[in-house]
């Protein structure tokens, strides 16, 4: 459904984010100002005692400064309800007492249409567990009591049974005046080949009520009774209710467990969901006797950024864990992924409960493992990588393997650990030691002690306090620059506890432009220490920024290039640390030029064209000279030849 123009606009006009936030968090009212509508409270999106959440209602968003959770309204709703868009949109939208945009007619057909076939289904689910109660149904009882379901979950889980009858649902449902083109749009009959009546779809099968994310009955699964059937498993075909590869069975209870906190786990089968929910992991789904689609894996990154698939452990268990991530790889995000628990002894979720209970099972799911652990068992499961030749044909899968992940970052980071499992095979455990038998690897070396102390890497950490010490004294004594930096300000990772303060403090008073005032704000909320420890550093005493406190081009300028020369400096660190690990792991042309372009950021950086252009001049040879001393200079020189020519000297 499309909303029209300014739809949005006016509903978030109506509403203050603060009330729409104000129902999940408590206020923290010594820090909140309530009437610049600057309010902070404990993240409900992280367990903590302090209230680092910031709500700005004028600016219209919520930023967390432990978690770094952020968004508007919207977003808020979505995250804590565990909604999607338009349910989000729905929920504000009755909160402001706005009505939901009328359907287009045909929309508005095919809904009451699909409300028509609901109803019918619901009627389906009570006519099946009707049956389940009868005297026809007692072996599918049995086999129930045998797979440990009490009566009461039955009931719970709404289970019913289809007779082994051709009639039984049809008859039933006309017999109730329910239209025949609604008994066949929703699945429960198919039309007779041979000209008679149609037949149920579902004969002689326990049968699982499957509902949608809104509780809906859309589809039936169905478990065969006799074990010579050909498809021991069956679900409703597709209907203009049911989507099979975007349907997920316990959707809704799913999505509340795991917008509570619970993981979602993701099992193949019926009884495998029930078994686990029962056993008190509420957040559990299964796809609907199929392997997952790319549409069933966007629903599950919906529900929970980090699903973990709970498979089988048997040989069809991890062909299906292969399959899944072949799907998955190019649609990973930073913040979605998959982990994998798979079940010992080619043993099901159910069969772990029963034979060895809850805690066994909470064990196997704390160590679910990452995808790229598959990957590389994938790739290198019983293979010998005896000569350079299969050791490049495995560098060359895993390539190709990871090229599939659209993210840059994420592609990076996968090569990254593949390589360090690469380093960790091929490494050599023991040397030769002449003929007298063998002495183990030398351990790699350690940074020592005194090198992490030693002067160098003490000059490049203090180096950057320094900088952080700039950029902090500079925003304190021109506040007006703190509302255009803010968000750089937002991403610099401070080193020491009394800068995180500052930031915390300096961000939390953005709407103070009077350098005295802010001062004073952050002094209320840090103390005064960390503000005397920043003025206190020589370094910040002669900074240009502060030493003319009027002029807010120049300190814009200082702050400008100390956040560039900050952000270079330590990303240029990374990359180098990265490209160590590189030269021992899968080494590929990218490296020497992603070292390049390091260096290429820090140079531009630290002697930028600003810095070079303010102060200094090129001559002729290449040589830098000091602009001021230079016009001096011409200046001297200008009334040396002034004072030559009115002498009339050639």
């Amino acid at each position: 459904m499309s909303l029209p123009p300014g739809f949005l606009d006016e509903l978030r006009t109506r509403l203050s984010l603060s009330q729409v936030v104000g129902r999940k968090v408590i206020w923290d009212n010594r820090k909140s100002n309530q009437a610049k509508g600057d309010m902070w409270a404990p993240c409900p999106f992280h367990q903590e005692k302090t209230a680092s959440f910031h709500v700005d209602d004028r600016k219209g968003y919520y930023y967390c400064f432990g978690c770094h959770a952020k968004g508007d309204a919207i977003s808020f709703v979505r995250e804590t309800e565990n909604v999607g868009f338009m349910e989000a949109i729905e929920i504000l939208a009755g909160e402001a007492g706005m009505q939901m945009p009328a359907r287009d007619p045909r929309a508005q057909e095919k809904a009451d249409h699909r409300t028509l076939l609901a109803d019918v289904m619901e009627q389906a689910v009570q006519f099946f567990r009707l049956q389940l109660k009868t005297g026809a149904a007692a072996e599918a009882r049995d086999y129930l009591t045998r797979r440990g379901l009490s009566p009461e979950q039955q009931d719970r889980w709404e289970i019913g049974f289809a007779p082994n009858a051709w009639q039984a649902m049809w008859d039933h449902l006309r017999g109730k005046d329910v239209a025949e083109d609604l008994i066949l749009g929703a699945g429960l009959a198919k039309p007779s080949t041979k000209g008679g009546k149609p037949y149920d779809t579902f004969r002689n099968r326990i049968i699982f009520p499957i509902r949608d994310a809104r509780g809906r009955a859309i589809a039936f699964g169905g478990r065969a009774m006799d074990p010579s059937d050909n498809a021991k498993y069956l679900n409703s075909p597709e209907t203009d209710l049911f989507d099979k590869g975007r349907s997920l069975y316990n959707h809704g209870p799913a999505r509340e467990a795991a917008g509570k906190g619970q993981p979602l786990v993701v099992a193949e089968g019926y009884m495998d969901v029930i078994a686990l929910s029962e056993a008190g992991f509420g957040a559990t789904v299964a796809p609907l006797g199929t392997a997952i689609t790319e549409d069933q894996l966007r629903l599950l990154w919906r529900i929970h950024p980090e699903p973990i698939i709970a498979l089988d452990g048997d040989t069809a268990g991890l062909r299906a864990a292969m399959r899944l991530i072949d799907l998955a790889m190019p649609l990973l995000e930073a913040g979605k992924s998959l982990r994998f628990a798979l079940m010992p002894g080619g043993k099901d979720p159910d069969d772990v409960i029963k034979q060895d209970g809850p805690d066994a099972m909470q064990a196997l799911l704390d160590a679910a493992q990452p995808m790229v652990n598959l990957l590389w068992q994938r790739e290198t499961e019983g293979k010998v990588f005896d000569s350079p030749e299969r050791k490049a044909a495995l560098d060359k899968s895993l390539r190709d393997a990871i090229s599939k992940i659209q993210d840059p970052s994420i592609r990076h980071h996968y090569g990254d650990d593949l390589k360090q499992m690469r380093w960790d095979l091929f490494r050599p455990q023991r040397q030769p030691k002449g003929q007298g038998g063998w002495k183990p690897r030398q351990a790699e070396p350690q940074v020592l002690p005194g090198t992490k102390q030693s002067a160098l890497v003490a000059s490049a950490d203090f180096d950057q306090f320094l900088r952080e010490a700039v950029i902090l004294a500079t925003v304190l004594t021109h506040p007006i620059l703190l509302d255009r930096y803010e968000s750089q300000l937002e991403r610099v990772e401070f080193r020491s506890d009394d800068h995180r303060a500052l930031q915390l403090a300096l961000l939390s008073h953005a709407d103070l432009t009077d350098p005295d005032d802010l001062r004073r704000a952050v002094e209320d909320r840090t103390g005064p220490a960390p503000l005397e420890n920043l003025f206190s550093l020589r370094h910040v005493q002669i900074c240009p920024a502060l030493t003319d406190r009027q002029d807010t081009e120049k300190a814009e300028m200082c702050l400008s290039e100390e956040l560039a020369k900050l952000s270079a400096t330590r990303g240029a660190a990374q990359e180098l640390q990265d490209a160590m690990r590189d030269m021992t792991g899968l080494v590929d042309e990218g490296l020497t030029w992603r070292l390049g372009e390091a260096a290429k950021a820090v140079n531009a950086a630290t002697q930028g064209d600003s810095e070079d252009k303010n102060e200094y001049e090129f001559g002729p040879n290449g040589a830098k000279m000091n602009r001021d001393e230079r016009e001096a200079f011409k200046k001297l020189y200008e009334s040396l030849v002034s004072n030559d020519n009115s002498k009339g000297q050639p």
